[in-house]
């Protein structure tokens, strides 16, 4: 049988640049095994897939290796291919393992509506610590691991030891290095041990726990962040209490049809 497939590039105005995912629309649920199959082979950081059934849409999403209880950036593809290829409406709401999440495509920005996971202080793992090139100031903790540095240049200069981190395992969570920003309110980078791809592009779900921290740290609600990996991404971040919106763009990389059965 053949399904359609969506490349598309997430958090950027360019392609080639931002976090890429492979979005792939379903009438019925595949057996996990083989969803998990397609994502190795789609070898993105995120392959989503949803089904739209009795007006709802429902969403996974998988690594190549694990599947994930929240993504932001395979969201913000899947909404982009339905609002942008499928027409869809501009304002959508799937149904995932962590309940629902919104997308809305305002002022040129598809925001995702997702929940807050409030970091908390927690003592850094031994793992960890001995694979940092340098040690954080603070160190929280949410899903993923919130490692605090003094500055832009701490986070643009700091090298892990993949061989040490991977000794870890956070399965689903990651490892997420954060300081104030130069030119944007807050930066990050995102490294998740034992993953086929060690360091992410851009982590639309740390944001559930950056956001809430540097709220508190900037004394801000509407905040612009940069994840600084390789590729780069922007984000607009809003604090709304119990939830957060993060905002970004998206374009189309490639579409196309795969034959699985």
């Amino acid at each position: 049988m053949k399904y359609a497939c969506y490349q598309i590039d997430c958090f950027t105005d360019e392609i080639f640049k931002g976090n890429p995912a492979c979005v792939v629309p379903l009438e019925e649920w595949l057996p996990d095994e083989i969803l998990m199959k397609i994502a190795e082979e789609m070898a993105l950081p995120e392959t989503a897939f949803f089904i739209h059934k009795n007006n709802e849409y429902h969403l996974r999403w998988f690594t190549p290796e694990i599947e994930m209880d929240l993504c932001g950036h395979a969201t913000l593809a899947t909404a982009y291919v339905l609002m942008n290829h499928l027409q869809s409406a501009h304002q959508l709401t799937f149904k995932t393992v962590s309940g629902e999440v919104a997308v809305a495509f305002n002022n040129g920005l598809y925001y995702l509506d997702f929940p807050t996971r409030k970091p908390v202080p927690t003592t850094l793992p031994e793992q960890i610590a001995r694979g940092l090139s340098k040690q954080p100031i603070a160190v929280l903790k949410a899903r993923d691991y919130v490692l605090v540095y003094e500055n832009e240049s701490d986070i643009r200069n700091i090298t892990l030891n993949r061989q040490v981190i991977d000794e870890i395992n956070l399965d689903p969570g990651g490892i997420v290095l954060t300081s104030r920003g130069e030119t944007y309110d807050f930066v990050s980078r995102f490294f998740t041990p034992q993953a086929s791809i060690f360091e992410d592009p851009v982590t639309g779900s740390a944001h559930c726990s950056l956001i809430p921290y540097w709220q508190e740290q900037l004394s801000k609600t509407d905040m612009m962040a940069a994840q600084l990996s390789k590729r780069g991404g922007i984000l607009h971040c809003m604090y709304k209490g119990d939830r957060v919106l993060i905002g970004g763009n998206a374009r189309t990389f490639s579409t196309g049809t795969f034959t699985c059965g």
